[in-house]
């Protein structure tokens, strides 16, 4: 190749490069506004009467709007009218008009926040406020998107507005059927501020109805800090010419004010109000957080339990606001499982909603505010405990079963929830479960370092029972368990301040520095005098039994049943057997008392045949003791009756 075809050949190929390189471009994406806009109506919101809670939401921020910039320009006021949203409808003509005194819009302002979806004027409005300004405000509006939920009761709407310090000659009135266009005009407006007016579709007459407005603003509207009126109600000759306004909503977020504010009779009313509950809490909770995360908490205690708390999947949670305005009814996010009893509002604008403010993103923020809120309810109930014992131990009658669903499911305030938990105990005749954990301690005899208990199906039951016999010759107390969920609750709380739990009919008991060093060489002497009976009394039982030992436990008794260290107690393999699910098998220990007459009798027996049924008998004796059921009653009663029989001969 010659060097001009050479050069010929590079001069081709730059031309191509150069000419693929001015062909990029970048483009933006392309919107179908139409389709944008049916999504956004039809498919953002689940719920209808959302609609009214955004607008309102856009008014409140409009007169917070007109409050700041009327701090630098007093005469955006205008005379100084009290700032107020108005909510009127009309039914013959099927419209709905939502009107306020704040900031208003100019020409512009609505092109650019009204012709542009998701954009939001709130927004842009917080971005050049100071620090100290964002936290003294109470702007709500974040995605600029609700605006445009009007179009889900309305085929038209139109706005007319005037932003505050215009002439009334520039008044602006924009109208849209919501299928991608829009009409802007200039007209005369002699008051600032903005009124909607929506055109209501066929189907939706329900919302030109005073009540139902009514009842919509108490829903989600009801702390705006504005007064929200609605024409009061008149019939017949009553009615006037000229509407009469009334303000429907409380206007006054309990939450946001400061404690020393609030009455305990106002406390007491706002817990009606929001559990919709007749009788007083017992305890509530007033918080308002800054720093990091900001929010403001308001947590109540029932007095009584709900008729659903044991139905884990029933509605429960706290009210859920972002600046004072109604997001959702049971936030169940912010606080555990086992505080599902608590009611009251969380207020935050620092959490992440979607855009339709109807569902609470996962974000990291949520499991710090879950965790502070865990830790001031379990506060609030330690100092119930403390200084109300009396209402703490009607709070336990009602809740405990609950609370002790906590060690299993909050590890990190594991120890906490323990301080919180009654049991009933040896000390206490009663039954009731008055005794805490840190009571016990306190009584503990010395040498002790273990936490003792039992559990079984009912207190008459475990009171009596064997396994309790040495511990009352020693005078140590025992915590009695009878709650279905107790060995459940047992298997998570392993310890508490330091010292370990045991239970007293599982495995082979050592009760320590409590037993002196004679006692034990002296038990260790009888079982080995007892070698021989207890290896008849194992052949006798068979599959009955895991092992035959002498016992720790017995003074009065002839025999017991123990648990293997690993093997499931009474509760749990009725609780599972009754849920449906396969009980992995085991054999219990049977322990045998060689200073009982009937050990004695047995020991010396010489018939085989008479000694098996004096074994089967015990061992079914000890298991009646125990509380389970006999697997072969016939054969247990058949063997007594025998017995009986040859007794009486």
């Amino acid at each position: 190749m010659t060097s001009a075809a050479i050069a010929a050949y590079v001069i081709s190929v730059e031309l191509k490069r150069m000419s693929v390189e001015t062909q990029k471009e970048t483009l933006g994406f392309q919107t179908e506004v139409k389709q944008l806009l049916h999504l956004m109506i039809h498919s953002l919101y689940s719920n209808k009467e959302i609609f009214l809670r955004e607008l309102i939401s856009n008014a409140s921020d409009a007169a917070d709007k007109l409050r700041f910039e009327a701090l630098a320009k007093p005469e955006l006021l205008e005379g100084g009218d009290p700032l107020k949203i108005r909510v009127s409808f009309d039914k013959e003509a099927k419209t709905v008009t939502l009107e306020d005194n704040g900031i208003g819009m100019s020409r512009d302002d609505v092109i650019a926040h009204l012709g542009t979806i998701a954009k939001s004027g709130t927004a842009d409005f917080m971005k050049n406020l100071s620090g100290d300004q964002k936290k003294d405000s109470t702007l709500i509006g974040q995605f600029g998107v609700g605006f445009y939920s009007a179009f889900i009761v309305a085929d038209q709407v139109e706005v007319f507005t005037r932003r505050a310090g215009l002439p009334a000659s520039e008044g602006v009135h924009w109208a849209s059927k919501g299928e991608g266009e829009f009409e802007v005009a200039t007209v005369e407006k002699a008051d600032r501020g903005t009124r909607i007016v929506l055109h209501l579709k066929s189907g939706e007459d329900e919302f030109a109805d005073g009540w139902r407005l009514r009842n919509i603003i108490k829903k989600y509207s009801d702390h705006i800090a504005l007064p929200i009126e609605l024409p009061k109600e008149q019939h017949g000759e009553e009615a006037a010419a000229e509407p009469e306004w009334e303000t429907v909503n409380r206007a006054s977020a309990l939450w946001t004010r400061p404690r020393t504010e609030v009455k305990d009779e106002e406390y007491q009313e706002f817990y009606k109000h929001v559990s919709h509950d007749f009788e007083n809490p017992l305890s509530w909770s007033h918080n308002k957080v800054e720093g990091k995360l900001e929010y403001s908490s308001l947590l109540y205690v029932p007095a009584r339990a709900p008729f659903d708390l044991y139905q884990r999947e029933a509605p429960r949670g706290l009210k859920l606001y972002v600046q004072r305005v109604f997001i959702m009814d049971q936030a169940d996010e912010f606080l555990p499982l086992y505080l599902r009893f608590i009611k009251g509002v969380v207020d935050s604008n620092d959490l992440s909603l979607n855009v339709s403010r109807e569902i609470l993103q996962k974000d990291p923020i949520i499991d710090s505010m879950k965790s502070a809120l865990t830790k001031r309810v379990l506060d609030m109930l330690e100092k119930l405990a403390k200084n109300e014992p009396e209402q703490y131990q009607g709070f336990w009658k009602n809740f405990g079963q609950v609370i002790k669903e906590g060690p299993a499911e909050d590890f990190a305030n594991k120890e906490k929830i323990a301080g919180l938990l009654r049991f009933a105990s040896t000390s206490d005749t009663s039954g009731e479960q008055t005794v805490a954990l840190a009571d016990y301690l306190g009584r503990m005899k010395e040498g002790q370092d273990k936490i003792y208990f039992l559990t079984g199906e009912s207190y008459a039951q475990v009171k009596n029972s064997p396994h309790l016999e040495v511990f009352r010759k020693k005078g140590i107390e025992v915590l009695l368990l009878t709650d279905r969920i107790d060995e459940w609750l047992m298997s998570y709380l392993t310890e508490f301040d330091g010292k370990s739990f045991v239970d007293v009919a599982r495995g082979d008991l050592d009760l320590g520095k409590l037993d002196s060093e004679e006692d034990k060489k002296a038990q260790e002497e009888v079982a080995k005098s007892k070698e021989g009976l207890l290896e008849r009394l194992k052949a006798a039982l068979g599959e009955h039994v895991s092992e035959v030992r002498v016992s720790h436990r017995l003074t009065d008794s002839p025999a017991i049943l123990a648990i293997g260290e690993q093997d499931l107690g009474l509760q749990m393999r009725q609780i599972l057997e009754a849920s449906g699910q396969k009980v992995p098998d085991s054999k219990p220990i049977f322990e045998i008392n060689p200073a009982h007459p009937l050990i004695e009798k047995l020991d010396a027996e010489q018939s085989e045949d008479r000694f098996g049924d004096l074994s089967h008998i015990l061992f079914d004796q000890a298991a009646l003791a125990a509380g389970d059921s006999l697997k072969d009653p016939a054969a247990y009663v058949q063997r007594l009756n025998k017995l009986l029989v040859e007794l009486s001969a």
